[in-house]
């Protein structure tokens, strides 16, 4: 059903086809020895033009697990892209060699473009402050997993809501889903884009600048980092950047059974004394990533375990 496809945003993806990816990341993250071998002899490469843990750490896991090899670049100057070599001609040289790749790169639009040269599946892994649809699959399979169902939700959205593309990629995957209502919480200069609410189509959603004013009507609540590469002034940024911090304290209103998310890196905007708390699920949420990485792979390679 997917063998082939390149996924470059969470809505290229069937309804069907998103809760088979999910399906098959839950599991993995039940045996995942069974998957152990499935890619043996498959080659991932992994290109990213912008600095990553998590993503490309997980991205690597993935293969590597499946049974894979890896190849690829974490910095852009140790490639030939120093030298001035277009995306195309990139693109078009790793075919040669690998039969997948995932690609970060700072520009919108760069994947949409790099599909367009790839004979291979292409996974968009971030561009710029436009999609990271398999950080979306991440937080969709951590919330089915923990949480049994992705109906029925409010999800609340909080910090750079403007620049973050893992917040945008969230809310267009999420208005797929049956009564999911959404709180956007954000100072004004890092709202959410126009074009984002226009996607939500009839969904109900609350704008507030006040994270204590609505943490009690929430099921979710993801967690963002104010993005200092985004920023053109480090004035702005140093003006933005400590707008919200989740305490112990401002969690005493939230529900019990309330899930934490954050994409990752953290800086100061969720404190440590917070990772204790069972409601924070951020790092449980990194290693779903990597099982949802292994599916994804999986689908798009067209492999399967009882094969």
């Amino acid at each position: 059903m997917l063998k082939g496809r390149h996924l470059i945003q969470p809505n290229d993806f069937s309804l069907e086809e998103l809760d088979s990816i999910l399906n098959l990341g839950k599991e993995i993250t039940e045996n995942p020895q069974k998957y152990s071998d499935v890619c043996k002899g498959k080659l991932l490469a992994t290109l990213f033009y912008e600095p990553s843990t998590r993503t490309r750490f997980s991205f690597e896991a993935a293969m590597l697990r499946l049974g894979g090899s890896i190849i690829g670049f974490s910095e852009p100057n140790s490639s030939s892209v120093a030298k001035g070599e277009s995306l195309a001609d990139t693109i078009k040289t790793i075919c040669c060699y690998a039969d997948i790749i995932a690609m970060r790169h700072p520009k919108e639009g760069s994947a949409y473009l790099a599909s367009k040269y790839s004979s291979v599946p292409l996974i968009n892994a971030g561009d710029g402050g436009h999609q990271h649809p398999t950080q979306t699959l991440t937080d969709l399979l951590t919330i089915k997993a923990l949480k049994g169902s992705l109906d029925n939700l409010t999800i609340g959205l909080c910090g750079d809501l403007k620049f973050g593309r893992t917040v945008h990629s969230l809310v267009k995957a999420m208005v797929r889903y049956k009564n999911t209502k959404f709180v956007f919480i954000s100072p004004s200069e890092l709202k959410i884009p126009n074009y984002i609410k226009e996607e939500i189509k009839g969904h109900a959603y609350y704008e507030t600048s006040n994270l204590e004013e609505v943490i009690n009507h929430v099921d979710i609540l993801y967690m963002t980092r104010v993005q200092r590469e985004r920023f053109f002034s480090e004035e702005e940024y140093l003006r933005l950047k400590d707008s919200y911090i989740l305490t112990k304290d401002k969690l005493k209103n939230a529900k019990e059974d309330m899930l934490v998310l954050h994409p990752l890196p953290r800086v100061n905007e969720i404190a440590t004394e917070v990772d204790d708390d069972p409601r924070a699920v951020y790092f449980d949420q990194a290693k779903y990533g990597m099982f949802v990485r292994m599916a994804l792979i999986m689908k798009l390679l067209g492999v399967d375990a009882d094969a």
